[in-house]
């Protein structure tokens, strides 16, 4: 095993060791009726008690604090439809709720803001926006909507935009000869089959999702590369359509593999053939997105 793939792997058992990787995190349990019009107390009775105190649970989720944590509390609680489009949000019941301080919530709505779930205007407050308004791109957004009622529409999306992006992405990236990346991406796909032999999942996840981020950065193209946060989000997403490296298994690892040897050859055409078929998804999905044709 190389020095590389010995370093990441036992990073990636210590991590494990830690706080829950994404999609392990608590999460709010959606409710299946919908709430009053006014964000009171009984907009909060759903949630689970231990829930309502942030500092209760492991400190810095996604590595933040005490607001990150709000932030993924109210954004799942929006994303979801449990506070609906033009709810106004008093920050004081949220600091009352959570247990937090009025800084804590401040910063939480600004970042919320920033993501198109919120608004705050004078004489009207902060409220709900509409989907239509929502920032669908974001990371956060991207993982709320794949845990909650939206999950199977968001990772047929996901998987509809990654079969768009992916494949010219090894197209480009076969006319840049960048030696150090291709090592990389070289690296990447040793890392994940020493991680499959020892049915190490978490460090298969990492070493994928750095070898498509790294191939879209090969691309050349920076609009593409903007885009990339996609992609990690995608594959941090467990559950629902899936595509071919979303399980760790043997055809898996041959497909990265030859997009490996595609760049290095600096063939597109076959980079792009073999991005495609490893983007094919299962049979019991397949109406998702079409297996590629046959040249």
């Amino acid at each position: 095993m190389s020095t590389l793939a010995h370093t990441m792997m036992t990073a990636a058992r210590a991590a494990d060791s830690g706080l829950a990787g994404s999609g392990e995190l608590d999460r709010y349990p959606y409710a299946e009726a919908p709430v009053a019009d006014r964000v009171g107390s009984s907009a909060w009775e759903g949630s689970d008690p231990e829930l309502g105190r942030v500092g209760r649970r492991a400190a810095g989720s996604r590595g933040r604090g005490l607001h990150g944590q709000l932030v993924q509390q109210l954004g799942q609680m929006i994303v979801s439809g449990d506070l609906g489009a033009d709810r106004p949000l008093v920050p004081e019941e949220i600091g009352q709720r959570f247990e937090v301080s009025r800084t804590v919530v401040r910063e939480s709505l600004r970042v919320l803001e920033a993501k198109g779930l919120v608004s705050a205007r004078p004489n009207v407050g902060t409220r709900v926006r509409p989907v239509s308004d929502w920032n669908l791109l974001d990371p956060d957004i991207i993982e709320w909507r794949a845990f909650g009622p939206q999950r199977d529409d968001q990772r047929r999306e996901l998987s509809e935009l990654r079969w768009t992006i992916e494949p010219l992405a090894a197209r480009l990236a076969a006319g840049h000869g960048r030696d150090d990346v291709q090592q990389r991406l070289a690296d990447m796909v040793e890392i994940m089959g020493h991680a499959m032999g020892q049915g190490d999942v978490l460090t298969f996840s990492r070493a994928d999702a750095e070898f498509h981020s790294l191939l879209i950065q090969l691309a050349g193209n920076r609009m593409l590369e903007h885009l990339s946060g996609i992609v990690s989000a995608a594959l941090q997403v467990s559950g629902g359509p899936v595509t071919g490296c979303d399980r760790p298994n043997e055809t898996s690892l041959v497909q990265h593999g030859r997009i490996v040897d595609a760049l290095a050859a600096g063939d597109g055409a076959a980079a792009e053939s073999a991005m495609r078929q490893l983007l094919t998804v299962h049979p019991e999905v397949e109406r998702v997105v079409p297996a590629p044709r046959e040249h």
